[in-house]
C-alpha cells in the first residue's frame, strides 16, 4: 500500500534522550524526522497560513545546485506570489491534503501522489483547499539554457498516473517512477520517486556526478553514505552532494519509498580566471 510521510512539527518531550542520527560531513548529511520540530522552521514573503522545513540550499563546497522544501499550508492559506526568481523552476509533490494550483491562468487539483512541474517564468498560484493541513514538497533549480533548447512546458500529473519502471535484472525489486522522459534535454533536473521491494538492494556503490536530495515516504532500509552505513526511515531525508558513494538495502515488511532529486543533461560548470563573466550560469 503506497503511504506518504509528512512531519506534522511539535517539540520534543522534555524527558527524551537527545541522542538523535542526525549527521553533517563532507560528503552528505542526514536530516532525521525528529529533528522536523517547530523551533527550526521558517516562513516565507508572500505566503499565508504557511510555515517550512528548509531542508536542502546550495552551499559552495556541498550540493550547490537546488534547495527543496517540506511546505506545510492550514486550510485556506497560501500564496499568489509564491516564486521571487524568475529564472527559478519548480517541483511540487503533494503528500497529504489538498491543493488548487494555478499555473498561467489554468487551474489544477492535485491530491496526494500529485505532482506538479512548473518552469521557470511561469505565473503561479496555490490554495490549500479541503479541512485539514496541505503538506508538500517544493524543489526549485535554476532552469539552465543550452542552445537549441526550448524551456520545458508546464504539467501536472499524479503518482497513480504513472507506472514504474523496473531497473533491469532487479526482478522488479528495484522500480523508479519517472516523471520525465530521461531522454528530454529540456529538463535539467528529475524529480523521481524511487521504490525498493523488501530486500531489494542497490547492488554496487554509485558514485556520480549528480547531486542527491532523499527524502524517505515510506518503508525503512539500510542506506550506504561515503563510508558509512546508516539507517533511515518514513520522514528521514538524506543530502548527497557530487561523487558521494551511495548504496542500499531495503528492510523491514513494507516498501522502502523516496523521492529522489538529481540534476541531469548539462555540461559540468566551468569557472576559473578566464571565465566570462556574462555567459550564463
Amino acid at each position: 500500500m503506497t503511504q506518504y510521510y509528512a512531519p506534522t512539527g511539535g517539540l520534543p518531550r522534555q524527558t527524551d534522550l537527545m541522542t538523535q542520527r542526525a549527521v553533517f560531513t563532507e560528503a552528505y548529511a542526514v536530516i532525521p524526522r525528529g529533528c522536523f520540530s517547530d523551533i527550526v522552521t521558517s516562513l516565507l514573503p508572500g505566503w499565508d497560513r504557511t510555515r517550512m522545513w528548509l531542508i536542502a540550499r546550495p552551499m559552495s563546497g556541498f550540493s550547490e545546485t537546488f534547495s527543496q522544501y517540506v511546505v506545510e499550508v492550514q486550510p485556506g492559506g497560501g500564496s499568489q506570489t509564491p516564486e521571487n526568481d524568475p529564472q527559478a523552476q519548480s517541483v511540487l509533490f503533494l503528500t497529504h491534503g489538498a491543493l488548487t494550483l494555478r499555473i498561467d491562468g489554468q487551474a489544477h487539483g492535485l491530491e496526494p501522489g500529485g505532482y506538479a512541474y512548473i518552469p521557470a517564468g511561469a505565473r503561479w498560484t496555490l490554495v490549500a483547499t479541503g479541512d485539514e493541513a496541505a503538506r508538500f514538497h517544493w524543489v526549485r533549480k535554476i532552469w539552465e539554457p543550452a542552445s537549441g533548447i526550448d524551456r520545458p512546458e508546464a504539467f501536472v500529473t499524479n503518482e497513480t498516473r504513472v507506472a514504474p519502471v523496473a531497473m533491469p535484472d532487479t526482478q522488479g525489486r528495484w522500480a523508479t517512477t519517472r516523471f520525465v522522459d530521461p531522454a528530454d534535454m529540456r529538463h535539467d533536473m528529475h524529480v523521481n520517486i524511487v521504490t525498493f521491494q523488501p530486500g531489494g538492494l542497490i547492488p554496487f556503490e554509485e558514485t556520480h556526478v549528480m547531486e542527491h536530495g532523499l527524502y524517505v515516504l515510506q518503508g525503512k532500509a539500510t542506506y550506504k553514505l561515503n563510508r558509512d552505513w546508516v539507517e533511515v526511515e518514513a520522514g528521514d531525508f538524506m543530502w548527497l552532494r557530487a561523487y558521494c558513494p551511495q548504496a542500499c538495502y531495503a528492510a523491514g515488511a513494507e516498501p522502502f519509498r523516496y523521492l529522489l532529486y538529481k540534476d541531469v543533461n548539462r555540461h559540468a560548470r566551468l569557472r576559473g580566471p578566464w571565465s566570462n563573466p556574462g555567459s550564463p550560469r
